[in-house]
C-alpha cells in the first residue's frame, strides 16, 4: 500500500496540482463571468469552463505534468472522453446533492455551490483519468 501511494503521491501528482491551480483560476473566472455577469444558465456557465478549461489542461498536462511524447492523434481522443466521463460524473452528483442540503436557498445559490462542489469533484476525478488513462506511461520491457 505505501508504494503505490509513493507512486500515486510522486512529482506528477505536485506539477498536477500546480497546472490545476492555474486552470481553476482560469475556469473559475470563465464560469462565474458566464454565470454571473452575463447571465448564461448554470449548465452552459459549467460548460464553458471545462470546454476552455480542458484545451489549457490538456496542453499543459501533455507537456509539463506528464512529459507524454505520444502523439495528439493517440491521447485527445483518450483525454476528451475523459473529460467526458468526468464532467458528467461530478455534475451529475453536484446539483442534486446542492439541491437537497441547500433547499432552502436561492437557486443561484445553489447553483454557484453546485459549480464549486462540481469542479472539486471533477478535478479528482480528472487526475486519476489523466494519469492513468489518458497519459498512462508503457510498461519498459527489459
Amino acid at each position: 500500500m505505501k508504494a503505490f501511494l509513493m507512486k500515486f503521491f510522486d512529482r506528477k501528482f505536485w506539477k498536477f496540482l500546480l497546472v490545476g491551480v492555474a486552470n481553476t483560476l482560469f475556469g473559475t473566472g470563465i464560469m462565474f463571468l458566464f454565470y454571473n455577469v452575463f447571465g448564461l444558465g448554470y449548465w452552459v456557465s459549467s460548460a464553458s469552463n471545462y470546454f476552455f478549461g480542458s484545451i489549457l489542461s490538456y496542453i499543459l498536462n501533455r507537456m509539463f505534468t506528464f512529459e507524454n511524447k505520444e502523439t495528439p492523434g493517440k491521447t485527445l481522443p483518450r483525454f476528451v472522453l475523459s473529460i467526458g466521463v468526468c464532467y458528467l460524473v461530478a455534475y451529475g452528483v453536484a446539483k442534486p446533492l446542492a439541491r437537497r442540503v441547500l433547499s432552502g436557498f436561492a437557486v443561484t445559490t445553489q447553483e454557484n455551490i453546485a459549480m464549486l462542489v462540481g469542479m472539486c469533484l471533477f478535478i479528482g476525478l480528472n487526475y486519476i483519468g489523466q494519469r492513468f488513462f489518458v497519459f498512462k506511461e508503457k510498461e519498459e520491457k527489459n
